[in-house]
């Protein structure tokens, strides 16, 4: 045994404590005694122990008392009852406190000794294997999988930033015919509702419409095309890449 092991004898009955002592002293224990549940309580209270010994029959707090208010603080110290007088009930109710063991006198000195011993190897507590660390790889995974949004969202801002001039200049342009158009709609609409101007002014229109059609044409066609192969290139560079 590497080290001494603290064991709490509590026994009204001096005796008692000192055969504790006697056989436990030599076998690498630490044996201290209390004369009565409250004074146990005490000490375990102000001290660690490995192990604690009572008596069933005590005056004031009896050894079942004091075996439950131990598991009750202090679940993983094991208890031992020591009783001349032991019973069937008091046994069971022992039992269900968590009690190790019940040993019953007169006790020889391998009693105590084997008692000891299993009540401690009882309570050794279970390793738990360590978690494995997590693989190297998956930290640099996660980090570029981090990292491609922000890539992508750094692309597409600079493609919004380079079409931005070419989107504004289209509208400026745009916006007059597109109000002379509306005005002339009106003007034309209300012509051809005459009754006597209506097919005239439909041949005139054409004609005098036709050079402005085409000249639309030309204005517009190329700002289109700009504005195409502007989509295309963002697109191009904005979609994240299959690999």
């Amino acid at each position: 045994m590497s080290a001494l092991r603290k064991v709490l004898v509590v026994d009204d009955d001096p005796v008692v404590g000192k055969s504790f002592s006697r056989v436990l002293s030599g076998k690498g224990y630490v044996v201290i005694t209390a004369e009565d549940g409250y004074d146990a309580l005490a000490k375990l209270q102000s001290e660690t122990y490995d192990l604690v010994y009572t008596d069933l029959r005590m005056p004031g707090m009896t050894g079942l008392e004091v075996a439950e208010r131990v598991k009750a603080r202090q679940p993983w110290t094991p208890v031992v009852i020591v009783t001349g007088y032991g019973s069937r009930t008091s046994e069971e109710r022992a039992r269900a406190a968590g009690v190790s063991e019940f040993l019953h006198k007169p006790l020889s000195p391998e009693m105590i000794e084997d008692s000891a011993a299993k009540a401690l190897l009882e309570a050794q507590p279970i390793a738990v294997p360590e978690a494995k660390a997590p693989i190297a790889d998956a930290p640099v995974a996660d980090a570029a999988e981090a990292a491609a949004p922000a890539k992508f969202s750094t692309l597409r801002n600079m493609a919004l930033f380079l079409s931005a001039p070419f989107v504004g200049l289209l509208y400026a342009v745009l916006l007059p015919f597109v109000g002379m158009g509306m005005l002339g709609w009106v003007a034309v609409k209300a012509l051809l509702d005459h009754p006597k101007l209506g097919e005239p002014v439909r041949f005139g229109l054409k004609v005098i419409a036709a050079p402005f059609i085409g000249l639309a044409y030309l204005l517009i066609f190329p700002f289109a095309g700009i504005a195409m192969l502007a989509w295309f290139g963002g697109k191009a560079l904005i979609a994240p890449s299959s690999e």
